[in-house]
């Protein structure tokens, strides 16, 4: 018995669809897009990487700002020296740029929906009911302005009479613009350490000069003791006689004065 009334239920529901698809057949609607001239754009963003762990990525700017780049997929990929490498990949110093192109294309979609059927019932100006080709009736709502065609003469809403044979068409237009963003990473590798070459000459002259001004620097204060060991020859016999010429006399001098005071 449930099994009857299940059985029964979905035929029901397979009718219905049915129907409803056939309904929706007599109503024709086309759809056309009319395309704009794109305008691209075109941004370039230049750092450097300072720290790198896992996904997560901290570049400094061109302009100075520490940006945190969080959880970036690893499906996300920059080409340096020809190959693609992933955020984890990367090293502190890299140069990263990355450029962003964006298309942006004005578009006008252009919908037309045809119907056509015997008026059954209108209730103007919202609505009509229409007897439709398969015999099936269907209501519709009348768009603010509709204009039906009757015997080839477009009438409103209010002109609609129960019988006759009529044809609408709806058109709506949509402006509308399509965005397409295409990001681009590209990187350079940190330059190598400098190294200061010194060619085989050159070194063998340095050592030279420096052997030579060691040995100098030696010779030097050995010059300055010996030096006092000689006696300058600039004074004669002659000041020393005199010298001690002058000594005799004073102390002769001396003894008479004492003499007298006595």
């Amino acid at each position: 018995m449930k099994l009857s009334k299940f059985n029964n239920l979905l035929a029901m529901s397979a009718l219905c669809l049915l129907l409803s698809g056939l309904m929706m057949a007599q109503v024709k609607t086309e759809t056309s897009t009319a395309q704009g001239q794109p305008t691209v754009e075109t941004k370039v963003e230049r750092g450097e990487v300072v720290f790198v762990s896992g996904n997560d990525l901290i570049v400094k700017m061109e302009d100075g700002q520490i940006r945190n780049f969080d959880n970036v997929p690893d499906s996300a990929r920059v080409t340096v020296n020809g190959q693609q490498l992933s955020v984890s990949e990367l090293k502190p110093g890299m140069k990263l740029e990355r450029t962003i192109t964006t298309t942006s294309t004005p578009q006008t979609v252009t919908t037309v929906q045809t119907v056509r059927g015997k008026v059954w019932h209108v209730s103007p100006p919202t609505s009509v009911i229409l007897t439709l080709e398969d015999g099936t009736n269907q209501e519709f709502q009348i768009p603010k302005g509709q204009k039906f065609t009757v015997e080839g003469q477009e009438v409103d809403a209010y002109r609609l009479r129960k019988g006759m044979d009529i044809s609408a068409t709806k058109i709506v237009t949509a402006p509308e613009t399509v965005i397409a963003e295409e990001r681009k990473v590209t990187g350079q590798m940190p330059p190598p350490p400098r190294v200061e070459i010194i060619h085989g000459p050159l070194l063998v002259e340095s050592k030279a000069k420096t052997a030579e001004s060691a040995q100098v620097a030696q010779a030097e204060p050995a010059q300055s003791q010996a030096a006092p060991k000689e006696l300058p020859k600039t004074a004669g016999e002659l000041p020393l006689i005199a010298l001690i010429g002058t000594a005799l006399l004073l102390l002769g001098i001396v003894r008479l004065i004492w003499a007298r005071a006595r």
